[in-house]
């Protein structure tokens, strides 16, 4: 089994934006003991807080998350601000063979994209992973869920299982069904019959978070969302174990 951790890190910060939570954030990580973990609003750097908070780490946020437990990452440039540069991030114990950012970004509207990777299983198998942040209005969901159908269909082969997983911001669970026209289905709601809730972490109510499979059977999901989760970051963070199938077409 293969254990997969997606979350939105909100840059390292509580929900209130004033607390610097990645130390804490890191522990918590390291204790779930995923093989693959997706990230979303991870910094990769920052000279502002870099002057402001004593703990803050010298190198890019997903290598500090990364440390010495995922020996392979991947990060995806979104946004460049003065201060710094946001993205996507892929932290793995296999080794990536390959990795490809897509900007799936609106004009005028804030920064998006779809991270791709390739992960070389021991089996000789490959697995493949897009860690998404999809934007804050359904219009752009739609256009950019688009794209990543695309993606699906043009870069990565039928029989290949697939991972895809963050932060959708589909509130409304509209772009839902269309997600699953592309194959996939979601970890929560094979199991539950239903979204896992996300955002805001404390008290979670909106299911913002996935985690899509292809190829793959869920075999648990988990949404982690008591202490000390609820107080390390805006949204919740989401596991699941995966099994791979299908993996030749036979």
């Amino acid at each position: 089994m293969i254990r997969i951790l997606t979350l939105n890190v909100n840059a390292g910060f509580d929900l209130s934006r004033r607390r610097f939570m990645l130390p804490a954030l890191r522990t918590a990580v390291h204790a779930v003991n995923a093989d693959v973990v997706l990230l979303q609003e991870v910094l990769g750097h920052h000279a502002g807080h870099a002057r402001r908070h004593r703990q803050w780490p010298t190198q890019p946020q997903h290598e500090y998350l990364a440390d010495t437990l995922w020996p392979h990452h991947a990060y995806g440039r979104n946004a460049v601000f003065p201060a710094g540069e946001q993205g996507n991030a892929v932290l793995s114990r296999f080794s990536i063979s390959m990795s490809r950012n897509r900007d799936v970004s609106i004009r005028g509207h804030e920064p998006r994209g779809l991270l791709h990777a390739r992960l070389e299983l021991p089996q000789g198998l490959d697995l493949h992973v897009v860690c998404v942040h999809l934007g804050l209005f359904e219009h752009h969901r739609r256009q950019q869920i688009a794209l990543l159908h695309h993606l699906i269909e043009t870069d990565i082969p039928t029989h290949a299982p697939l991972v895809v997983a963050g932060d959708f911001n589909d509130w409304r669970s509209r772009g839902h069904a269309a997600l699953q026209q592309s194959g996939l289905r979601e970890a929560f709601h094979t199991l539950n019959g239903r979204l896992a809730r996300t955002f805001p972490a404390r008290c979670p109510i909106l299911p913002l978070d996935r985690i899509y499979v292809r190829n793959a059977t869920v075999c648990s999901a988990e949404v982690l969302s008591a202490a000390p989760w609820s107080r390390l970051s805006d949204h919740a963070g989401l596991m699941a174990g995966i099994a791979l199938s299908d993996l030749h077409g036979e």
